[in-house]
């Protein structure tokens, strides 16, 4: 559909206030600095962008408009300086420059451009939305499962968070570079979803779609399984100061009352890292070796920030699975597809299941926990790569298309 030069002004002319709008709300403002999934969002959407328009016109207009941004907020209108801040300004200015060449651009590039606007609009909207409905969680499960996990932790005889909080604690680099990549995953998402809309949308789009719907639907799955992490139970006593395996042993188990969103299991970080490894299958090396960093840094974070324990992430393994196999939707249901979502749900909610009434049978000895994470690891990772062949032979059905040549001048 063909917009009229009148309706472009229009639509133009609203973009710019809008964000002057949201720029300028103290409220959002607050909500950017504090909630660094929604800093990090907005920063990512300049990866997105630059990604695919990266010629110095639209650069140097971003690097303008987040620094007129600034100069309103912390000038004029006296906004305490943020990092974060300045990230969101810069993100914003990003997401306006992609709106505006949505308007205006025309063809496949025009295609492309509105296609990233659209994942970066919706993957602001999930990050926004995420925080009512943790709240929402928290209310509706006011107890927490956390003891049946500390107790599956224990019954592996190493208690991984605990000894990877302490490697965070002692070495205090490596602690800072896990948290940056951890707080940092909106960017590797969006440098996937970049590596495939500049192929085309029969690839970007399941890849996009897996990426939106790993919240909204992993907040469901809180709600099955409400925990918080070890940091949150232990309070000041983690790292240093876990339980004994004989104390964990004689655990009592059973739910009990902890402040906290319960957004530990399954880790969606996990997931969303490993949807991000297996997309970028087919990208450049470069890509790919930067989604691997992700996932190998993503780990260490998850457990020495205290969020996780060792199983969330075991977990969030066939919750990734099940999501990649409901996106892959261009292959149809054959039969490596239900395999894959029937064996990615069942696994999960198997799981679920284990941990709340089967916990003493962990405990006869080390090597059961340890060969169900082994074995639940390896039947993910052989089931995604059965799947994904038939996902790239589907893909190459559609004609390669060059990406569109730009400049850099």
């Amino acid at each position: 559909m063909k917009l009229s030069g009148q309706v472009k002004i229009a639509l133009s002319l609203v973009v710019l206030a809008a964000a002057l709008w949201l720029a300028t709300s103290k409220r959002l403002y607050e909500v950017a600095i504090f909630n660094s999934l929604v800093s990090m969002g907005l920063a990512a959407i300049i990866v997105l962008h630059l990604r695919l328009k990266p010629i110095w016109s639209d650069a140097l207009g971003v690097a303008g408009g987040a620094g007129m941004l600034a100069l309103i907020d912390f000038r004029l209108l006296h906004y305490n300086f943020s990092v974060f801040g300045l990230l969101s300004f810069l993100g914003l200015a990003s997401l306006v420059a992609l709106a505006l060449r949505a308007a205006w651009s025309t063809g496949e590039e025009g295609m492309r451009i509105r296609l990233a606007f659209l994942f970066a609009f919706s993957s602001l909207c999930v990050d926004v939305a995420a925080v009512p409905f943790h709240s929402l969680t928290s209310k509706l499960n006011p107890k927490v499962l956390d003891l049946y996990l500390c107790s599956f932790d224990a019954s592996l005889h190493v208690q991984l968070s605990f000894l990877m909080g302490q490697a965070y604690a002692t070495w205090r680099r490596f602690g800072d570079a896990g948290m940056f990549i951890y707080i940092g995953l909106p960017v590797v998402l969006a440098m996937v979803a970049a590596g495939h809309i500049r192929r085309g949308s029969r690839t970007a789009i399941p890849a996009m779609v897996a990426f939106l719907i790993t919240a909204p639907i992993g907040i469901i799955f809180y709600n099955g399984f409400p925990a918080v992490g070890p940091i949150y139970i232990f309070g000041p006593r983690f790292p240093w100061s876990p339980l004994t395996i004989e104390q964990a042993a004689h655990l009592r188990l059973e739910p009990v009352l902890v402040a906290g969103f319960r957004n530990a299991m399954p880790s969606l970080h996990i997931a969303w890292v490993l949807l991000a490894w297996w997309f970028a299958r087919g990208l450049s090396a470069w890509e790919r070796s930067i989604a691997m960093v992700f996932v190998v840094f993503t780990v260490f974070a998850t457990l020495g920030s205290g969020e996780h324990y060792f199983i969330d992430l075991v977990v969030g393994f066939p919750f990734a699975l099940f999501l990649y196999s409901l996106c892959t939707f261009p292959l149809g249901w054959t039969r490596e597809r239900k395999v894959a979502f029937g064996l990615g749900l069942g696994l999960t909610l198997g799981w679920f299941a284990a941990l709340r009434l089967a916990f003493k049978l962990f405990w006869l000895s080390p090597i059961l926990p340890w060969l169900a994470c082994l074995s639940t690891v390896a039947a993910v990772v052989i089931l995604q790569r059965r799947l994904e062949p038939a996902s790239a032979i589907e893909a190459s059905r559609e004609p390669a298309r060059e990406p569109v040549a730009v400049s850099v001048t």
